[in-house]
């Protein structure tokens, strides 16, 4: 306990908080519980009238040699011995690719460590799709953190470790940063109800499957918002809202709690990556039919000093215009605009609502159409059929169906950096260069802005046009420039 300690507890509240006491079994027939005095080795018991359960989750470290001198960092205890650690280290390796695992190796990096970043899965970030996912690998690699993805630690001894490919890795420390499991071994013993995943099942008042035995935090089983199924949500903003809901229903009053979301967020360096809700990876393995916006607009006006660029990503339901969820990556704003879109989805807004949101703005602080505005016009001018877009990873299609792609920005962007294949024709020289063009056009500039300008001409003429979704920069982000070869996997699904 850091923030309070069991006398200040018991003096403001009148707490009887007992650290170094560790509940060993627990009678819900007989409303018992039996504790061990870990510095005492007594045991003794307790009856209770109401039992909360929050023991919360364990790190998980995979068996292979050497795993038991892996570092987790769960406790104030693991921060301790990871700091003893550091001291006189060059070099360490992080299993885990994902939020305490990618703060773990900044901050390990921070302390000049040579680090590397293993992970299971193709990207890092799970949360992310693969489009942005690679913007925060490529902000690792210009923090000279590498990163190796789709291979796994199999043995760890003398300083050095194997990954499942056959290559080594020097590794003064190496970090547990794979994941937690929830501590549900107690609610076992209790005959309560758990998950195959071994949470704890609670109802939307917090109740276990045993009479006046609640349940809080990571350990218990969540609700998702979009199809009720149950998951597992490992984060403090739920387990913390969750101790107030218990004690509401505790005390007798009738409360509800929400289904989760998920919007968790990191910062990684110096890039925020943020998200809420499904990302597309999730959608299309739920078999939704989905309609998916890119944009990359600044944080605050252009003309005000400072602005930075981020990258917003939204997902939307195609038969209802629900906001499935959203992703953001940036320097500065992703905080924010990922918040309101996870207070839309709270309050039942549709995606084509978020046009029509009232937010603050001044020059220094966002635009005078905000970029969360923003998406909502692109998923109207999609939900209406003024518009029609082509994902990033659908592109190569289009183009062997007989799709014509045209690049309507500038010559020096063009000469910057291109699309293999695609036809120049700057959009303010579109009017006069129409018999350059075929039936079935795609159309791209920067980041869509532009690609919607020229979309709208060409289709009073007559042709289908589809705008790149996103741009060349999503396109770019996803791609090799040179080859343009692909250099993140497509969604599964897709």
């Amino acid at each position: 306990l850091l923030l309070q300690t069991p006398a200040s507890l018991g003096a403001r509240f009148g707490l009887d908080v007992r650290v170094r006491h560790e509940v060993t079994a627990v009678d819900t027939a007989a409303k018992r519980l039996t504790y061990r005095d870990l510095d005492a080795g007594t045991d003794a018991t307790l009856t209770y009238d109401a039992l909360v359960l929050a023991p919360g989750a364990a790190p998980f470290v995979p068996p292979f040699p050497g795993s038991d001198r892996a570092l987790p960092l769960r406790s104030v205890e693991d921060t301790d011995a990871m700091v003893a650690a550091v001291r006189g280290a060059r070099a360490a390796v992080v299993m885990g690719a994902g939020f305490i695992g990618l703060e773990v190796a900044e901050n390990l990096r921070d302390r000049g460590l040579d680090v590397t970043v293993v992970e299971l899965a193709g990207q890092v970030l799970a949360p992310l799709d693969p489009e942005l996912a690679v913007l925060v690998a490529d902000e690792l690699a210009r923090h000279d953190v590498a990163v190796r993805t789709g291979t796994s630690v199999t043995s760890y001894a003398d300083r050095t470790v194997t990954l499942a490919d056959g290559s080594t890795l020097a590794a003064d420390l190496l970090v547990a940063g794979i994941g937690v499991r929830a501590e549900s071994g107690l609610a076992t013993q209790a005959g309560l109800a758990v998950t195959e995943r071994g949470l704890i099942v609670v109802d939307d008042q917090l109740r276990t499957s045993a009479p006046d035995v609640y349940a809080v935090g990571d350990a218990i089983a969540k609700i998702d918002a979009h199809d009720g199924s149950v998951v597992p949500v490992y984060l403090a903003n739920l387990a913390n809202r969750e101790g107030r809901r218990v004690a509401d229903v505790i005390a007798g009053r009738r409360v509800s709690l929400p289904p989760a979301l998920g919007t968790a967020i990191v910062k990684v360096f110096g890039l925020t990556a943020a998200a809420t809700g499904w990302n597309e990876k999730r959608a299309r393995a739920a078999g939704r039919s989905i309609r998916v916006i890119h944009t990359h607009p600044a944080d605050h006006a252009g003309y005000y000093p400072g602005a930075q660029t981020m990258t917003l990503k939204l997902v939307v339901d195609a038969e209802t215009d629900a906001i499935l969820g959203a992703q953001g990556v940036g320097r500065t704003g992703v905080d924010k605009r990922i918040d309101v879109i996870a207070t839309a989805i709270r309050g039942g807004l549709a995606a084509t609502d978020l046009a029509d949101l009232d937010l603050a703005y001044a020059p220094p602080f966002g635009s005078a159409k905000d970029p969360v505005t923003m998406l909502g016009f692109v998923a109207d001018n999609l939900a209406t059929g003024t518009s029609e877009t082509v994902q990033w990873h659908e592109l190569a299609t289009a183009l062997a169906g007989g799709a014509q792609l045209v690049d309507v920005r500038s010559r020096g962007e063009h000469a910057a950096g291109s699309i293999p294949g695609s036809l120049l024709i700057p959009v303010d020289e579109l009017r006069g260069r129409l018999g350059e063009l075929g039936d079935d056009v795609v159309v791209h500039c920067a980041v869509g802005v532009r690609g919607h300008t020229a979309a709208r001409m060409l289709a009073a003429t007559g042709r289908r046009v589809r705008n790149l979704d996103g741009g060349y920069r999503t396109w770019a982000a996803a791609h090799d420039p040179v080859t343009g070869s692909r250099r993140v996997p497509i969604p599964p699904g897709a």
